[in-house]
C-alpha cells in the first residue's frame, strides 16, 4: 500500500475510530466517577468510624483514668508513714480499753507533770485556764444522760436507772463515755504540754483571777447539773446488776 494511502480517508473509518475514542472516554470518565465515589465513600467511613471513635472515648475515659490513678495516684511514702502510724496507734487503744485504772493513772501522772512545769516556768496560765475549761465540758458530759429527759415529752421514755427493787435493772447511759473521755482528756493534756513550748501563747495575765473565775464557773456548773439530776431522779453511776442466789 503507497505510503500516501495511509491513514485511510475513508468516511467509515474515520466515523468508526471516532466512536471508539468517545466509548474509550465515556469509560475513562466513568472509571474517574467511580474512583471519586469510592474516595468519598471511603472517606465518609473513616470519618464515621472517627465519630464513632469519638463517641466511644468518653466511654473509655473513666478506664484511663483508673488506669492513670492506679499507676500515678498511688499514695505517696509520707502518706503510707502516716496511715500506718494511725493504725498502730489505734491498735494500742484498742488494747488499753479494758485496763482503765492504769490509763487514768497515767492521765493523771502526765497531768501532774504539766502542773509542775507551768509552776517552774512561771507562765502559760491562759493555756492552763483553757485545759481546765475543757476539761470541766468533758466532765459534764461524762455526768451527764445520752438522752436528755427536759427534751422528752414523756419523762417515762428513755434509759434510766430503777428507782425502786423490783424494777429491771437499765444501765445509765452517758452522753460521752468513759473511753471517749479519758481519750479527749490526754490530747488535751498533750496539747498543751505541747503549746508551754512556745512563747506566743504565753500571754501575761494575772492568774488569780484566773483561779477565781474557773472556781465560780465549776460550782455553777456542778449547782446545775445536781439539780438536774435531782429534778429528773437519775444517778450518773451505773452499779451492779442485781444477781439472785438460789435457794437451799
Amino acid at each position: 500500500m503507497p505510503e500516501e494511502n495511509w491513514p485511510p480517508t475513508e468516511p467509515g473509518f474515520s466515523q468508526g475510530s471516532d466512536v471508539v475514542c468517545a466509548r474509550l472516554l465515556r469509560s475513562d470518565a466513568a472509571a474517574s466517577t467511580e474512583e471519586l465515589t469510592c474516595s468519598q465513600k471511603s472517606s465518609a467511613t473513616r470519618g464515621s468510624a472517627a465519630e464513632s471513635d469519638t463517641a466511644a472515648q468518653p466511654d473509655r475515659m473513666p478506664e484511663g483514668d483508673s488506669a492513670g490513678e492506679s499507676i500515678h495516684g498511688k499514695p505517696s511514702a509520707i502518706g503510707n508513714f502516716f496511715k500506718r502510724l494511725g493504725q498502730i496507734y489505734q491498735s494500742w487503744l484498742d488494747k488499753s480499753t479494758p485496763f482503765s485504772a492504769f490509763r487514768w493513772a497515767a492521765t493523771l501522772l502526765l497531768t501532774a507533770i504539766y502542773m509542775i512545769r507551768v509552776y517552774i516556768l512561771q507562765g502559760w496560765y491562759i493555756v492552763t485556764y483553757a485545759l481546765g475549761i475543757y476539761h470541766l465540758n468533758l466532765f459534764i458530759a461524762f455526768l451527764s444522760p445520752k438522752v436528755d429527759p427536759s427534751l422528752l415529752d414523756d419523762p417515762d421514755e428513755g434509759p434510766a436507772l430503777p428507782t425502786k427493787q423490783n424494777e429491771e435493772f437499765r444501765p445509765f447511759i452517758r452522753r460521752l463515755p468513759e473511753f471517749k473521755f479519758w481519750h479527749s482528756a490526754t490530747k488535751g493534756i498533750v496539747i498543751a504540754m505541747i503549746c508551754t513550748f512556745f512563747d506566743a501563747f504565753d500571754v501575761p495575765v494575772f492568774w488569780p483571777i484566773l483561779v477565781m473565775y474557773f472556781i465560780m464557773l465549776f460550782c455553777i456548773t456542778m449547782k446545775r447539773q445536781i439539780k438536774h439530776m435531782i429534778k429528773y431522779r437519775y444517778l450518773p453511776f451505773t452499779h451492779g446488776k442485781r444477781t439472785y442466789r438460789e435457794e437451799t
